[in-house]
């Protein structure tokens, strides 16, 4: 069977953001697994408008056509003031079926709540997208012993098996999807 294409997207744009690590370090994890061909996708790296335009930029093009290449998705964001960055916001509505009938897990990171926040707001936004949200998630504490001085996560066993338990949930749904939008196509 062929591996399931993961796009990592990580959600914030802030110089000095803790996303690139936390990124980084869990793409590493989720390329170790044979069954999964991860792409990472770093909002940073998309000029993207300040306000919606009247037509598409290709930075815009090229952002959805990648979310509607990938057949699951891992969203790395961090916590801002109980929610998730605009960046992200903006970024998930540049894209609307590319999102729908594919499963979606989160890696989230705050000071003190882990990202529980931001990842509860997501779940929100991606039910009304028609995409599956995994129950399990990796949540950080950059507070906390979860960094190190260089602001990549430690492995720690809960840690590891956290990040296990949801890829496992991710390629499950992933498979289990990918054979439903085979048999028919998804209608919303």
């Amino acid at each position: 069977m062929d591996p399931l294409r993961v796009a990592v997207i990580i959600g914030s744009t802030r110089v000095g953001r803790a996303g690139d690590a936390v990124g980084a370090w869990f793409a590493e994890r989720a390329r170790r697994r044979p069954d999964l061909a991860v792409e990472v996708l770093d909002l940073a790296g998309y000029a993207f408008p300040r306000c919606y335009p009247e037509e598409a930029t290709p930075d815009m093009c090229s952002f959805a056509g990648s979310v509607g290449e990938a057949e699951a998705f891992v969203v790395v964001t961090p916590e801002y003031n109980r929610s998730f960055p605009a960046s992200l916001k903006q970024a998930i509505d540049f894209a609307y079926d590319e999102w729908q009938a594919k499963p979606t897990g989160f890696v989230a990171y705050g000071s003190g709540s882990a990202g529980l926040y931001a990842v509860e707001q997501l779940r929100t936004v991606f039910c009304a997208l028609h995409s599956v949200t995994m129950r399990d998630w990796v949540g950080l504490d950059l507070l906390g012993d979860d960094v190190d001085d260089h602001g990549r996560p430690r492995d720690t066993d809960d840690r590891l098996r956290a990040v296990a338990a949801m890829l496992d949930q991710l390629a499950w749904w992933g498979r289990a999807l990918r054979a439903g939008r085979h048999a028919q196509p998804y209608v919303s």
